[in-house]
């Protein structure tokens, strides 16, 4: 059986709620723009993400995805196996599969950035 082809898609970003994730605390929200769920997207999560001051997301690794992060405004603290190092608005951030990272808003305004991951799922 063959499967359909998926639509291609047109939304504006104030179209989608923003969702506190798990493991995203303090104010941290995300609005899923590119996902299968969302649009049929086979092997891409795009979304934009704002933390507010204080937000963070929880350390973690992921198994067999890679994300790249791109702040848009605001700066804050980004760990990478255990390295801490200031990002700040245009850094962009690659994060391998097995790397353990955690971001942080310690910022006095709100740190905004799109993260794009692929596959969409860790397995």
């Amino acid at each position: 059986m063959q499967s359909e082809k998926p639509e291609a898609t047109v939304r504006n970003v104030a179209e989608v709620m923003w969702e506190e994730l798990p493991g995203h605390l303090g104010g941290a929200f995300s609005k899923m723009l590119v996902r299968p769920e969302v649009c049929g997207s086979l092997r891409i999560d795009h979304r934009i993400s704002t933390y507010q001051p204080r937000g963070h997301v929880q350390p973690h690794v992921h198994k067999v995805q890679e994300q790249v992060y791109h702040v848009l405004e605001g700066e804050g603290v980004v760990e990478l196996d255990g390295v801490r190092r200031l990002v700040r608005k245009h850094d962009v951030i690659h994060v391998p599969p097995g790397v353990m990272h955690a971001l942080y808003n310690t910022g006095l305004t709100d740190l905004t950035f799109i993260v794009v991951t692929s596959p969409p799922e860790d397995e």
